[in-house]
């Protein structure tokens, strides 16, 4: 078992959630079904990632009075999603956030060595002064969401939050190693990594199923 800080990292384990990725790993589960299944999961884990949000007080009028309620206390949020993967979750994001901002990480895995390799990055001009959410269903070698970070902490960001549906004890400890201050949201921290770097149970390949393209 890998050794990480399990303070800087939460498991969704809502029996909602759990519910439903059952069914996200099943083989059966056909494409339309899965990234449905892949939207409502990162809605819940937009829940937590976003539960330390500050607010302020409000005054609202109802229909019989005035009272006082509570607002995010002008939060800027950026959803960065892993390409081509992470694009399945960036919905259920903005589902709870419409005013957020979307930057874009594309990057491919060798698949010999399972180097991850940029081909394409762009962020919103403030994206230093926004929370980013970083999404990506699968969190295998740790590569590719490292790689993220080091772009978004060279482009000047202080708060990165990293969203995935499916880790492994490997990925969760090289990125949590990799950056001291990110923290990591999942659903199942899964047993390990087979030797062609493939989650174990896991659920496939998360672009082929949600794209149909396998």
């Amino acid at each position: 078992m890998a050794d990480y800080d399990e303070s800087r990292l939460t498991v969704v384990d809502h029996p909602l959630v759990q519910h439903k990725l059952s069914i996200l790993r099943n083989k059966t589960t056909g494409t339309k079904q899965f990234r449905e299944l892949v939207t409502e999961l990162a809605i819940f884990e937009g829940y937590e990632a976003m539960r330390d949000f500050p607010l302020e007080d409000v005054r609202v009028e109802t229909p019989l009075e005035v009272t006082t309620c509570k607002q995010i206390a002008g939060k800027k949020v950026a959803i960065i999603p892993i390409l081509r993967a992470g694009l399945g979750m960036v919905d259920g994001i903005l589902d709870l956030v419409p005013s957020a901002r979307v930057g874009h990480i594309g990057m491919y895995r060798d698949p010999e060595t399972h180097i991850p390799h940029q081909y394409y990055c762009k962020f919103p001009p403030d994206i230093d002064q926004r929370t980013c959410l970083v999404v990506d269903p699968m969190l295998a070698t740790g590569g590719s969401l490292t790689a993220a970070i080091q772009f978004l902490r060279e482009a000047g960001v202080q708060d990165i939050r990293c969203l995935t549906l499916v880790s492994c004890p490997e990925g969760v400890k090289a990125v949590l190693d990799f950056d001291p201050d990110v923290r990591l949201y999942t659903c199942s921290v899964d047993r390990q990594l087979n030797e062609n770097a493939y989650i174990l149970p896991g659920l496939g390949d998360a672009g082929d199923r949600i794209y149909g393209t396998k």
